[in-house]
This record gives C-alpha cells, structure tokens and sequence, in this order.
C-alpha cells in the first residue's frame, strides 16, 4: 500500500488513480493522520450481453410496449416537435 499526502494527492491525482486502476491501493494522511483511501472498486460480474438481451425480449413479450395508457409512438413524436 502506498502513502501520500492529502497535497500530493491532489497534485498528482491523475498518476495514483492509474496505480489504483491497475490494483494498487493509496492511503492519504494528512499530518500523518489516515484520512481517505484509494482502493480499485469491487469486480462485477460481467453478464452475458446474449442473456440481458433475452430478458429484455422477454420483458417486452410478457408487458407489450410500455408507453402510457392510450399514448403511440407518433403521438410522443409530435409532442417533441412542438417545442
């Protein structure tokens, strides 16, 4: 783990993001007195782009087209046009 100070960080902020990118993790102190800390967020799992996609076709077969009661594309066209 490194160390910096609470004005070197600011002044070098972009360099530790690129260490804290790449998996390190930064304490910043201020008079020697831990004040914040830099660390890589937690991984995500990446979801398969083909399983979210059939979900959403799912979705939209089991709810239909999700515009409001009684709306229709061309009406929300026009609406846009107005202003």
């Amino acid at each position: 783990m490194i160390t910096v100070g609470s004005y070197e960080a600011k002044t070098h902020l972009p360099a530790l993001l690129e260490k804290v990118a790449k998996g390190e993790k930064i304490l910043i102190t201020r008079r020697g007195i831990p004040l914040a800390m830099l660390v890589p967020p937690p991984m995500e799992s990446k979801r398969n782009v083909k399983q979210i996609v059939k979900e959403m076709l799912e979705f939209r077969d089991q709810n239909g087209p999700v515009l409001g009661k009684g709306l229709t594309i061309r009406q929300l066209i026009e609406e846009g046009r107005r202003f």
